[in-house]
């Protein structure tokens, strides 16, 4: 990786912004194709929405994304070949659901909803599941009744078919912490696309077999950065591009990106960043208007993630699982999130949608009082005396500006959701969010690089064999 910048850098035939895994994955198979690459990246470490956290113990935790399910097979396979190693997460005892002022105990299946409310959410569940198996997740704008479900919110999809008053704040609660956003802030056709990329509700919330199932060795960075090490392009940090041209270059590199100081000539461009910063930069000739509608409006979602580490992971002494989900509190979910090479107890916590708007306004130390002060009311006093507390509020970060993913409001799947990914002219895109398959994890912004890898080497090959 290179901090010392060149002014007048060798010109490559593709350039791929933003070195998150979407990226890097997208440089590594242009690579393997036999094209020149230079990455750049505004931050001053690889990796995107992954980031290394280090406790004063000296364990290392993640403060982005982490967990990994089975079916997400290329972010599994990239680890085998990357040569690091998965765990699978701590999930015996006994969950914790707070609702209306009370608690009670669960697990995966009941979640201590009782009987009535229960067998109501595993009915929505059920429909949920079987009704994402019509979506077209190559083009949700095509599947049945898309211009209704797109007309309508997800909190009306969900009051439609969910008679039960406690299930249906449960199914809220749930979905917030899926989408880090409240279901009317997204249409009910992206709520059925997003969880159709994942195979349906009922994986994405579960943990063994589901979407949290795995987590990797020493943290998801590391799959970034050793995939940067392993490029014999140049990953250029510090690089925040600010234009992209099609035209000033030169006829055999037509495309200029402009960095601070620098002019990168090449013949195509991937931009992998979320769809609201991809908008932000300078484009000539500008996007078409329906492209840009569409990476404007695909909003990304607000968390607040905490790591706070304890002399010993006490809740498993009291049979708990340290699952917790909470209707009543600013923190909406809780896991155990222990890790093999340390006997410390470790705990992550977020914070989510209008939760995090709200905790967004006060400074970090009243945040980590607000949610110490909800722990303590989760597991007891012991909960308020941590070791240490790590938090990051991905909404604030500069160059990421939200998590986990994108969402659409109504309308707008069936009206520009077929540009989100369509390349323009010698711009391609990728990211978390244009991917068909595990759509906002690291999964799928593995997909979505190699996906637009694909794009330019198959146009290149035309533009070779046509030259």
């Amino acid at each position: 990786m290179n901090n010392a910048h060149s002014l007048s850098p060798e010109p490559v035939d593709v350039i791929v912004v933003g070195a998150g895994i979407s990226g890097l994955s997208a440089a590594s198979d242009l690579e393997q194709a036999g094209l020149s690459v230079r990455v750049l990246e505004a931050r001053s470490r690889v990796g995107g929405r992954t980031e290394d956290g280090q406790f004063a113990s000296g364990t290392s935790i993640e403060l982005g994304g982490q967990w990994l399910g089975p079916t997400q097979t290329a972010a599994l396979e990239l680890i085998d070949k990357l040569g690091l190693e998965t765990f699978e997460v701590y999930d015996e005892g006994r969950s914790l659901l707070f609702a209306e002022g009370k608690y009670v105990h669960g697990d995966d299946n009941t979640f201590g909803l009782g009987e009535q409310a229960g067998a109501a959410f595993s009915e929505l569940v059920r429909l949920v599941d079987s009704t994402v198996t019509t979506i077209d997740l190559s083009s949700p704008w095509s599947s049945p009744e898309a211009e209704r479900l797109d007309s309508m919110t997800a909190t009306q999809w969900v009051e439609e078919n969910c008679p039960d008053p406690t299930a249906r704040n449960f199914a809220h609660t749930l979905l917030a912490s899926i989408f880090a956003a409240e279901t009317h802030e997204y249409s009910a056709l992206h709520m059925l696309f997003y969880l159709a990329s994942g195979g349906g509700l009922h994986r994405m919330m579960i943990t063994i077999g589901g979407a949290q199932e795995r987590r990797v060795l020493g943290g998801t960075h590391q799959m970034s950065e050793r995939l940067a090490e392993r490029l014999n392009g140049e990953v250029w940090l510090q690089s925040p591009v600010k234009r992209i041209s099609q035209g000033e270059g030169t006829a055999r590199h037509p495309v200029v990106v402009t960095t601070p100081g620098t002019s990168h000539h090449c013949k195509r461009v991937i931009v992998a960043l979320p769809s609201t910063l991809a908008n932000r930069l300078d484009y000539e000739p500008p996007l078409p208007a329906n492209r840009d509608i569409a990476a404007g409006q695909m909003m990304p979602g607000n968390v607040i993630k905490y790591q706070i580490e304890y002399e010993r992971p006490f809740w498993r002494g009291r049979g708990l699982s340290g699952t917790i989900l909470s209707l009543d509190h600013h923190v909406s979910l809780v896991y155990d999130n222990c890790v093999p090479t340390s006997d410390r107890g470790i705990l992550v916590a977020f914070v989510e949608g209008r939760h995090a708007r709200q905790l967004s306004e006060l400074s970090e130390q009243q945040r980590a009082e607000a949610v110490l002060s909800d722990l303590s009311a989760f597991l007891g006093a012991e909960a308020a005396e941590p070791l240490e507390i790590l938090q990051r509020n991905w909404s604030e970060e500069p160059y990421t500006r939200g998590c986990y993913g994108g969402r659409f409001g109504t309308g707008l799947w069936t009206t520009v959701g077929q540009h989100l990914a369509d390349p323009c002219g010698r711009i391609h895109w990728a990211g978390a969010e244009t991917a068909q398959i595990w759509n906002g994890y690291i999964d799928g912004a593995i997909r979505s690089g190699r996906r637009a890898a694909s794009e330019i080497v198959s146009a290149e090959s035309i533009s070779h064999r046509e030259g």
